[in-house]
């Protein structure tokens, strides 16, 4: 079961100066297609990669990953 993760990244680079996605990819050491993929909501990270792009942006990693609600209720699967 796949579950779609939320997430504020591009709101966040945007609140942080206008940071690239480039830039947020070297400072968390991934492609800047993996950051692409994320905002777009194609790739889950791994939890290190959410850990290490929620420390950038000084946030604990709930407030820029989530789980929608509907997905909270363990009904929903694909």
């Amino acid at each position: 079961m796949k579950e779609r993760v939320e997430n504020e990244v591009r709101k966040l680079r945007f609140l942080t100066g206008e940071m690239t996605q480039e830039e947020l990819a070297r400072r968390v050491g991934v492609a800047r297609q993996t950051v692409i993929a994320i905002e777009k909501g194609k790739y889950n990270p791994s939890v290190a990669l959410a850990i290490r792009i929620a420390r950038v942006f000084g946030l604990p990693v709930e407030e820029v990953f989530s789980l929608p609600e509907e997905g909270m209720n363990g009904g929903a699967s694909e």
